[in-house]
């Protein structure tokens, strides 16, 4: 099965639209906004897709490139959508050391996507992490707030069908 990336098109609405524009406005005279702006164009949107990042640099008068450029080169922005139910799957060193890496490849073909992506249906997006700090649980999978922990594979459709079913 082709794991896919994002799959889920762009649905900005005119009111989320309207917000951005009057945010932007409210800051782009500031000293270093773009910044600002992206942070809070990313919480009106849950993300930055290039349809928000290009109002974004038309607003500011600034080249498209340069938004992106700010927006790949820090983590904390994300060109993709996140679903309703984010799954982090924790590849720290304990982690890792006790099959993470594993359960990852299984977390991506139960949901049939990669890291970085989200359902068809926007119910699950899917991460991997550095550490979640219940190292005492490896290998660990979140979901949104909800740990799971000693995690062998087999209980990951019983899980998902928890949250499918919410």
């Amino acid at each position: 099965m082709a794991l896919k990336k994002c799959v889920v098109p762009f649905k900005g609405t005119a009111a989320q639209e309207t917000k951005l524009l009057e945010m932007i406005n409210s800051l782009k005279r500031n000293d270093g906004a773009l910044m600002r702006i992206l942070q809070e164009a990313q919480e009106i949107y849950g993300y930055l897709p290039i349809e928000v990042q290009t109002i974004i640099a038309g607003e500011l008068g600034i080249p498209l490139e340069k938004v992106y450029g700010v927006v790949t080169f820090y983590s904390q922005f994300s060109l993709n959508p996140k679903g309703k139910y984010k799954v982090s799957v924790c590849m720290g060193t304990a982690c890792y050391v006790k099959g993470a890496g594993e359960i990852l490849e299984k977390v991506k073909e139960k949901l049939g996507i990669d890291v970085g992506g989200v359902t068809p249906d926007a119910l699950f997006s899917l991460e991997d992490c550095r550490c979640v700090g219940a190292c005492g649980l490896a290998p660990v999978m979140m979901i949104n707030d909800d740990v799971y922990g000693r995690l062998t594979g087999s209980e990951l459709d019983g899980i998902f069908d928890k949250y499918r079913l919410k």
